[in-house]
């Protein structure tokens, strides 16, 4: 064969293979995050099989986010956004509450009704006061630790084989993230349920280990799993938590009732 076929031949095979690795595969699993699939109403489609459940709906819901707290900020470095979408999804899977919207989708419905108060929807639009519903409880989301490469098993294997098996072992990382949701009751202020979660993965940065960075330092992009992915692994453990304690839900007493002074009393 020709050195000019056998450069065409060549080049026909990569320009097949780099077709073939641009064409987007639909509904890739190493593209998930723990909180996957969808939910419509009640229904839930390929939910995590982990993620709690209820029989029935206890009340509506709101998440919001403090956009001011430290964590928010921090959590852009990351190239991470906000947690309310994933949230709001789990919530809806689980049928433990249903979600009403309390974000910045509200400036497009309260458009919707200045357009009814002009007189410019059409009649019949069906778009009346009264409709919206309360929401009984509000969910606060905090990540209140994140963080990347937090631990390594270097030292432990490294001892036994050093060369190549320490080279390995010291590339293999832990990414850990730690987060918190807190439910209050909106008509009195109370807060019901406070719930901690945690999510650990293992980072095999082999490419990186075994060579000692420069160029295949960069194949550390490929192999690293995004933080992303373990803080919503850390949110599932906090909304578990938080549904598993729910569902076995006792009110808190004060004698005298709540907010009439308490019990502890100051000395003259």
């Amino acid at each position: 064969m020709s050195l000019f076929r056998l450069s065409a031949l060549a080049a026909t095979s990569l320009f097949a293979l780099t077709a073939q690795a641009f064409d987007p595969s639909i509904g890739n699993d190493s593209a998930r995050t723990a909180g996957t699939g969808a939910a419509g109403g009640a229904n839930a489609e390929n939910a995590n099989s982990k993620l709690e459940r209820c029989p029935a709906s206890i009340g509506t819901l709101a998440v919001v986010e403090d956009t001011g707290a430290e964590w928010y900020t921090q959590m852009q470095s990351y190239q991470l956004r906000s947690t309310i979408p994933v949230l709001r999804m789990l919530v809806q899977q689980s049928n433990c509450f249903v979600v009403v919207e309390r974000g910045r989708a509200m400036n497009n419905m309260n458009q919707e009704r200045a357009l009814r108060d002009s007189g410019e929807l059409r009649e019949g639009s069906k778009m009346h006061k009264g409709q919206m519903v309360a929401a009984d409880y509000t969910l606060n989301p905090t990540i209140t630790f994140a963080q990347k490469g937090t631990g390594g098993l270097g030292g432990f294997l490294g001892a036994f084989g050093g060369g190549l098996v320490g080279a390995i072992a010291g590339s293999i990382k832990f990414n850990d993230a730690s987060t918190m949701l807190v439910l209050t009751d909106n008509r009195s202020g109370v807060q019901l349920s406070a719930a901690e979660g945690s999510s650990r993965n293992t980072d095999f940065n082999l490419f990186g280990g075994m060579f000692g960075g420069g160029g295949a330092g960069g194949a550390g992009g490929f192999t690293n799993t995004p933080e992303g992915k373990i803080v919503v692994a850390a949110f599932i453990d906090s909304y578990n938590q938080m549904v598993r304690s729910l569902k076995d839900y006792k009110a808190q007493q004060v004698k005298g009732g709540l907010g009439k002074g308490g019990n502890l009393k100051v000395g003259e």
